[in-house]
């Protein structure tokens, strides 16, 4: 299979007619559909439906579409890495992750790499722990902060000096604000808010230890709206450390009892062959190294953070000198 035709189907699938799909590649009406005519021949498969005003895909057009945007995006990030490689080092960055104050420390580090290497470019996506482990298992991305559940030992990795701590948020006038710290089983009894399944699957993995099921309210994507339900007495929620720094002026905030926390680490591909990631990787080590002197503020004396681990089988690890 052709690469170009892959360019093309993409174009059809994203305007939706054969017409607009051909004005924006620059060739003709008839070359674009005799062109995809070949596509679903050479598959065996009908990837189109074709309709009077539009062309919408089919359940095989529609797998094909995500599998044709991963490697479109993957070829074109690797001419790009080699097309501006010279003397200057240059080059593009991919970083995923999901909400977590680990960004915190990445972003210093980004700041620092910029200052010293302006011509490399950051792209950042936004996504839950299964999306950030999938396009780093298909090299979309070079970087990930993976959180638990994910299985950080899987992957080489850097150990990151925080955890995230899960936390309730309720409205001010709320009775469980009189309280220092609540237990899942109180906050349950109430209207509960949650992120639409998929965005954050670390609170559906936490509900679920829970014997009580929640008395589900409303569902969102977006923390803003969310917390805006909160503060309104509609409903209480979970999250972490990150949303209760951007809301802590409009909701009040209790520890979980007992504690609950999720461990980070910033995860990258084995190979590790681009120079830019391997500069990258000596930047967020310094980075972290210099945010609690080497070691996890919690941690015992001699454990260090910042420190290279390589990803090895049966979830153990080793630390890389």
């Amino acid at each position: 299979m052709e690469f170009r035709l892959l360019q093309y189907f993409l174009a059809i699938a994203r305007e939706e007619t054969i017409l607009k799909a051909a004005e924006s590649l620059h060739v003709t009406q008839p070359t674009l559909s005799r062109q995809m005519k070949e596509l679903e021949d050479h598959l065996q498969k009908q990837l189109f439906i074709r309709g009077n005003r539009k062309i919408t895909l089919t359940e095989e057009g529609i797998l094909l579409r995500q599998r044709a945007e991963e490697i479109v995006s993957l070829v074109e990030k690797t001419e790009s890495e080699i097309m501006l490689f010279d003397e200057t080092l240059s080059g593009e960055v991919c970083i995923g992750s999901g909400e977590t104050l680990g960004i915190e420390i990445i972003c210093k580090a980004i700041q620092r790499v910029q200052e010293d290497y302006p011509r490399i470019q950051f792209h950042l996506f936004s996504g839950n722990e299964q999306d950030v482990t999938d396009r780093l298992e298909k090299g979309l991305i070079d970087f990930g902060l993976i959180i638990e559940p994910a299985n950080i030992y899987k992957y080489n990795h850097l150990s990151l000096p925080y955890q995230d701590l899960w936390g309730i948020y309720i409205k001010k006038e709320h009775p469980l604000a009189e309280k220092r710290s609540v237990r899942l089983e109180e906050l349950l009894e109430y209207p509960f808010i949650i992120e639409t399944p998929g965005c954050d699957n670390d609170i559906l993995h936490l509900l679920e230890s829970c014997k009580k099921k929640p008395k589900t309210s409303y569902s969102f994507r977006d923390d803003t709206l969310i917390m805006a339900f909160v503060k309104s007495g509609l409903g209480v929620t979970i999250s972490q450390e990150l949303v209760m720094k951007a809301f802590a002026n409009d909701v009040e905030s209790r520890p979980l009892e007992p504690g609950r926390s999720r461990i980070i680490g910033l995860a990258f591909a084995r190979t590790m062959n681009s120079v830019v990631t391997k500069i990258l990787v000596e930047y967020f080590q310094q980075n972290m190294e210099v945010a609690c002197g080497g070691r996890r503020p919690d941690a015992p004396k001699g454990q260090r953070v910042g420190r290279l681990v390589s990803g090895a089988r049966n979830s153990k690890a080793r630390e890389i000198s």
